[in-house]
């Protein structure tokens, strides 16, 4: 879907702290961050507008318009395939740096993936609920960290230094703010809900492109390919999601009034900053410039007078966040690097990396990716770039196991007992236990009901919870009680 800015107050104040409040939210603790984000999404179900969207009219409707919806992204993809293999630059990424970027921008959103099916798992014996329940548990990869979407994304922007997005601007947080208010009030907003679902669960061209392009660039792409295959039309996500539509639209209550609010529902997804407006906005030179102003604020008085650079301390320099431009054109001047020549080969990149790397540390692997493509970009359009050869992230794998290495995959786990042991019956014996699986474990075993035990799990499995080792756990063990 295509994404666009909302224009209202609302979305640009305090959505990043409302955000961080849920992120951490404790689901017993009180209902006062839910209530003020239900406000706030009322303001945004009016921010999307009237306008009508592309969603078919009628529950039997939708199967028919979900296929059409995926047999077109398939010829669009087939038709990307072929302009590339006709040597047709990458159309999202124009550098690693610039890949990494997009994984920052879209953290907020990524990290609470799901997030706004997990208030209907206290409808766990609905059987009208089941669909959107089970997506719910495949989101959370029914309690397998390798197959959790949460977990993967984490390791995913952990592994390149991009774990650093709190500080992204108010907009970047406002379509997890959406899943995380409908997470915590989805008795309120059903309809809107299972509209939100229908718009996200379907598969769009750009999950598709940047899994390739990621792969070209080495970077791991199982958490988008692992998407592209969970929303398909067919038995994925996209085909729950109808069915869910199918199954809850009121046969007797005004069915018309609850798909205007289906549809509205649907719409949250074209609020604020989509995934092509966040590639599109990526400034190589500014997010430079902004990496090393934010340097300045906390290395300003640590450098010597004797380094100096344009006739000037990098105390100078770094006194003033305004002067980087005019600090990275003097280290230029002075042949620390040569814009458009291999970093590698510069007196500057020698003092990151390497035996005797004095700034050893400084830089985070992100900005480091960020600096060496600005190096290695020319500051003329007409020059041309070096670009230097990088092995895809399959052929990183099949390298590593061809050295006795192994690769990272899902992999397959034999099925367990959900209750591996016995506890005492004694409620001080069970404080005593120090492993928290174990006390989980123990607790679950002292339930009074399966009602009970639901409860306690569920607690666990809320945005905040299901991707800790307990709350994998309970994952695990609501799966196999609800299957």
């Amino acid at each position: 879907m295509h994404a666009q800015t909302a224009a209202t107050g609302a979305t640009k104040a305090g959505v990043r702290r409302m955000y961080l409040a849920l992120c951490e939210r404790d689901i017993e603790a009180g209902a006062a961050e839910a209530d003020t984000a239900a406000q706030w999404l009322r303001g945004q179900l009016d921010a999307a507008g009237p306008t009508r969207s592309t969603l078919p009219q009628g529950a039997d409707a939708f199967a028919a318009w979900s296929v059409a919806h995926h047999d077109l992204v398939g010829v669009q993809y087939k038709q990307y395939l072929g302009q590339r293999k006709a040597g047709a630059p990458r159309r999202f990424f124009s550098n690693k740096a610039h890949a990494l970027y997009f994984l920052k921008g879209v953290a907020p959103t990524k990290l609470v993936d799901g997030a706004w099916l997990f208030g209907l798992l206290k409808h766990w014996e609905q059987g009208a609920m089941r669909p959107l329940i089970t997506t719910y548990l495949e989101e959370l990869g029914n309690g397998v960290p390798e197959k959790n979407h949460v977990v993967l994304f984490q390791q995913l922007i952990d592994a390149h230094g991009c774990a650093q997005w709190q500080s992204l601007p108010e907009e970047s947080f406002v379509q997890g703010l959406i899943q995380l208010a409908l997470a915590y009030n989805a008795d309120q907003f059903l309809p809107e809900l299972i509209g939100y679902n229908l718009g996200y669960e379907q598969l769009p061209l750009h999950l598709l492109i940047t899994a390739y392009e990621l792969n070209e660039l080495g970077i791991d792409p199982y958490y988008f390919t692992l998407h592209v295959t969970v929303d398909n039309a067919d038995s994925g996500h996209a085909r729950k999601a109808w069915e869910a539509l199918h199954k809850l639209t009121p046969q007797v209550g005004d069915s018309a009034a609850f798909m205007r609010r289906v549809e509205a529902g649907y719409r949250l997804n074209d609020l604020s900053v989509g995934t092509e407006a966040v590639i599109a906005s990526f400034d190589l030179h500014a997010e430079l410039v902004g990496i090393l102003g934010a340097k300045s604020a906390v290395g300003k008085n640590m450098h010597s007078d004797y380094c100096k650079v344009g006739g000037r301390s990098l105390n100078d320099w770094m006194g003033d966040r305004g002067q980087m431009p005019g600090l990275l054109a003097a280290l230029e001047a002075q042949g620390w690097f040569t814009r458009g020549q291999a970093p590698e080969d510069s007196r500057f990149w020698a003092l990151i990396q390497g035996d005797h790397a004095q700034m050893f540390g400084v830089f985070s692997a992100y900005e480091q990716q960020v600096l060496h493509d600005w190096i290695a970009t020319p500051p003329h359009p007409w020059a041309a770039a070096v670009l230097p050869r990088v092995a895809s992230h399959r052929a990183q794998q099949r390298a590593a196991g061809a050295i006795g290495g192994t690769a990272r995959r899902p992999r397959d786990r034999a099925e367990r007992g959900i209750l591996r042991h016995r506890f005492p019956d004694d409620a001080h014996a069970r404080e005593t236990i120090d492993c928290e699986l174990r006390l989980l474990e123990a607790k679950l075993a002292a339930a009074g009901s399966k009602e009970e035990a639901v409860a306690m799990l569920t607690a666990l499995m809320s945005p905040a919870k299901h991707h800790s080792a307990a709350g994998l756990m309970a994952t695990r063990v609501f799966s196999r009680l609800f299957n």
